[in-house]
């Protein structure tokens, strides 16, 4: 009983805590705008990750100022927001997260900053029929792997700029149009290219299953040895288990995660390699975080052709 007490006061403290910072927080953000800081004619956009950030500083132009909370390497399954976390959501205009529980420990936040401005979760616009749940009816929110359905939700961001900005709605859309022409030339790029592995090769293994979309857009395999978050444990059972799957298909090559401990994806490998199968460590594939800014994989297109690529060099065999 005494436990349970404890465990109520705690969430109360807790939600009383975030409630003063965010009060503190849109003070000074309300501050700094009043005294010219943040005022440069554009619109002040925050979002969670860079899948989200970085497509829509495109399709925004000069008309937008984009900041992403959660750089490369960064969980957005374990993340916690920080007290400058706050500050940058309570001081933009608009604020896009992904949903679909994938920022879990962020929900209560986004909460109480969605009573004061626009705060869209992007992910959840997509029909429920087009998503994937796991054993457990948990919903995959990998989403963006899927480029149709990254389309969609991107397509929600454009909307709602359109709304807080109509002078702008025309800008928006013909940028948002040229960029989906681009998602459109990669869509048929990485399905040709992928296509070429052998129907027995189209196994992709990963550290935990972000790629379930990946997978179901490009006819492939996917196993992950945690489940859709990075919360869950893995166990040697789950080990054992995708050694067999490497087994049972001969598939020469596993990947690591740039967010994710390679450690398990070792043991995989060393544990194929005791029961006569060489594998071999396929590369680096970004899963929930994209590359360092300024670089290819920074990008969300570069991102996910670096998969790809990755993907067909390690299963071919061609090392192009």
């Amino acid at each position: 009983m005494k436990n349970k007490m404890y465990q109520k006061t705690a969430k109360f403290m807790s939600i009383m805590v975030l409630g003063f910072s965010l009060v503190l927080a849109g003070c000074s953000a309300r501050q700094e705008k009043a005294n010219g800081e943040s005022v440069d004619g554009k619109i002040q956009i925050v979002t969670t990750i860079a899948q989200i950030a970085e497509p829509i500083s495109v399709i925004g132009g000069d008309k937008v100022s984009v900041q992403s909370l959660m750089g490369p390497g960064v969980d957005p399954h374990l993340y916690n927001a920080t007290q400058g976390d706050i500050q940058k959501l309570e001081g933009g205009d608009v604020v896009f997260y992904s949903g679909l529980n994938l920022e879990g420990n962020m929900t209560e936040i986004f909460e109480q900053i969605g009573k004061s401005r626009p705060v869209l979760a992007i992910g959840e616009v997509i029909p429920k029929e087009q998503l994937l749940t796991d054993d457990a009816k948990a919903v995959d929110p990998h989403i963006w792997f899927d480029l149709d359905l990254w389309k969609q939700a991107l397509d929600s961001a454009v909307e709602e700029l359109k709304t807080f900005s109509p002078d702008n709605a025309e800008y928006f859309e013909s940028n948002k149009v040229k960029y989906f022409e681009e998602l459109d030339a990669l869509s048929k790029e990485s399905k040709d290219k992928l296509a070429q592995i052998e129907k027995d090769k189209r196994v992709i293994v990963t550290a935990h299953d972000a790629f379930g979309y990946f997978g179901r857009m490009h006819d492939m395999k996917v196993v992950g040895l945690q489940g859709l978050s990075t919360e869950d444990e893995i166990g040697i059972s789950d080990i054992d288990e995708t050694i067999q799957t490497l087994l049972e298909y001969s598939i020469p090559a596993v990947f690591v995660e740039s967010s994710i401990n390679p450690n398990s994806i070792k043991a995989v490998i060393e544990g194929a390699a005791s029961k006569g199968l060489n594998v071999k460590l396929g590369g680096e594939l970004f899963s929930d975080a994209m590359g360092k800014e300024g670089t290819p994989e920074g990008t969300y297109i570069g991102m996910y052709r670096h998969n790809v690529d990755t993907i067909y060099k390690s299963l071919t065999g061609k090392g192009e």
